[in-house]
């Protein structure tokens, strides 16, 4: 079983902690001849796919690197506009490998926050008063789950749909941020997770959960 990324957010709605743990890279890799048989372009700071798919290159893949070397958002390895060199016959032959782009920073502290209004939404939509609010989120390839300590803080876990155990995992999550953040005397209440001994120990229970598919008693 496979447990994607945690991440932690606020009572304010702000990310405070994140960490992928997998992240499946669906990626295409061709070398094409001048011109370019695909319509590239701008967006969110990368250079997309925007009409023509081929080979494994769907719409919305990023351009993830250029003769081997990854690219740097909209631009090559040495600073060159991605769209512009891409234009030049004399750069031909190139390799160009696609796929999904990973989330940004910015993009991530944004999907935190909307999480965050979502949760709130679902428990004022409650019929009874006193609701949880979101506790899980269902895809075909992947489950959300959530869990809101009495502080406001929430631990939010993406795992497989088939992953069990992940209650008990977010319980343990938030007693290594009581062991490890809560009690470290250099940590903040509400600022950024930057402590060893969390990553470590966070690391850990996640290896221990996805080997026995779940996250027993005792663990």
């Amino acid at each position: 079983m496979v447990i994607f990324s945690v991440y932690v957010v606020n009572k304010a709605g702000g990310l405070i902690y994140q960490y992928d743990n997998y992240v499946p890279r669906a990626e295409a890799e061709k070398t094409f001849s001048h011109p370019l048989d695909l319509v590239l372009k701008h967006h969110d700071e990368k250079v997309v796919v925007s009409f023509g798919q081929r080979d494994g290159i769907r719409v919305g893949h990023a351009v993830l690197s250029i003769n081997g070397v990854d690219v740097m958002g909209k631009n090559t390895a040495d600073g060159k506009d991605i769209l512009e060199y891409l234009k030049d016959p004399s750069n031909y032959p190139v390799s160009i490998r696609f796929g999904r782009a990973r989330l940004s920073s910015n993009e991530k502290l944004m999907l935190a926050s909307m999480f965050h209004s979502l949760f709130a939404i679902g428990s004022q939509l409650s019929p009874e008063v006193g609701s949880s609010g979101i506790e899980m989120l269902e895809t075909d390839v992947f489950k959300l789950h959530c869990f809101q300590t009495l502080t406001g803080i929430k631990f939010i876990v993406l795992a497989d749909p088939r992953q069990s155990g992940i209650d008990a995992l977010l319980r343990k999550i938030y007693e290594i941020y009581s062991d490890f953040a809560l009690k470290n005397p250099f940590y903040s209440l509400e600022m950024p997770i930057r402590c060893e001994l969390f990553d470590q120990n966070l690391k850990s229970a996640l290896e221990i959960a996805e080997k026995a598919g779940n996250f027993g008693a005792g663990s």
